[in-house]
């Protein structure tokens, strides 16, 4: 075989390992971006040192452990991304001001097709999905970073104790009690799932559809109707967020009222229904990208309702364009 058929052929295997690679690189990291780059330098790392790889292990437990140290590498940083909620307590509308942090402040969103690798499993896709929503990822942030890439593995990826054991070069006995204090932390979070079934059922459909229909025509009374009572709103990159019915649509009325007669698209972001979200653009006409969002829904109601502001940097990542035309009667 040539070194050109070689390299090519290591190229294709080394890609066949990229979504999940990314998938496992964000939950550790809970950055879309920083994600990309770990699994970017994870496979300029594998390429090089392949010459080493003697197949004493699977090329994917190689793979993982090359990924797992170049997160913890990034990890040592010691940031910890997080929600608005997070942070502060929310703000009523009175005093609602737009103030943004910085980008490495905020847990970022992912398109699920950057993460979610094709499983034939139903039972193992769904883990996969759960594993991404907002809520889960915001508590794996609240993990010390070996214990976070433990429970990643044993809960997430289904791997056995021993294989993690000589992944991060511990003991089984270290590994077990490091998932039992993850778990611990993670039971402490009280996390609210979202109870998104996959696919969607018709209920859940159906909200959605009212959802845009409500959204689009700037129906605060149907929107009412759609949320739960203490629905969350956020909007990173700025801190404010908001609870209850009536802050949220009182901020949609005032400060967010140039959101009327927006246009929504759907997305599958995080592992939740979300939409990217249009708004009128006076200037140039038609509709100017607004915000990527993530729904999060529980017993037939909107319970989250997440808004990640920084267009230039969502869209293209879910594959958007920045401007839609208006459409023509």
């Amino acid at each position: 075989m040539s070194d050109g058929t070689a390299t090519t052929d290591l190229d294709v295997r080394l890609e066949k390992h990229r979504v999940e690679l990314t998938g496992y690189c964000y939950r550790m990291l809970g950055s879309s971006f920083e994600a990309e780059d770990a699994v970017q330098d994870t496979m300029v790392r594998a390429w090089r040192s392949y010459d080493k790889f003697e197949g004493r292990s699977s090329m994917r437990s190689w793979l993982y452990r090359i990924a797992t140290n170049v997160c913890l590498d990034m990890l040592n940083a010691g940031n910890r991304r997080a929600r608005p909620m997070d942070l502060t307590g929310p703000s009523p509308l009175a005093q609602a001001a737009l103030t943004p942090r910085p980008d490495n402040t905020w847990l970022e969103p992912m398109p699920d097709a950057r993460v979610l690798p094709t499983a034939s499993d139903p039972a193992e896709a769904a883990v996969a999905k759960e594993s991404v929503r907002l809520a889960f990822m915001a508590a794996l942030q609240q993990l010390p970073p070996k214990q976070r890439a433990v429970l990643i593995l044993r809960e997430v990826l289904a791997w056995k104790a021993a294989e993690v054991a000589e992944l991060l070069g511990t003991t089984v006995a270290s590994v077990n009690s490091a998932l039992q204090r993850a778990r611990a932390t993670l039971a402490e979070s009280h996390s609210a799932e979202a109870a998104v079934s996959d696919p969607l059922d018709e209920e859940q459909q159906k909200l959605l559809e009212r959802y845009v229909a409500a959204f689009e025509g700037y129906d605060m009374t149907a929107l009412t109707a759609l949320l739960h009572e203490d629905a969350i709103m956020t909007m990173p990159p700025f801190d404010l967020w908001l609870r209850g019915t009536g802050d949220i649509t009182g901020f949609m009325t005032t400060l967010g009222a140039s959101c009327a007669g927006s246009r929504l698209l759907p997305v599958a972001v995080n592992g939740l229904p979300g939409f990217a979200h249009y708004k009128p653009d006076p200037e140039e006409g038609g509709f100017g990208a607004w915000a990527i969002q993530a729904l999060e829904i529980s017993d037939g109601r909107i319970t989250g309702f997440h808004c990640f502001l920084d267009t230039k940097r969502w869209f293209p990542l879910f594959g958007l364009p920045l401007h839609l035309e208006a459409e023509s009667d």
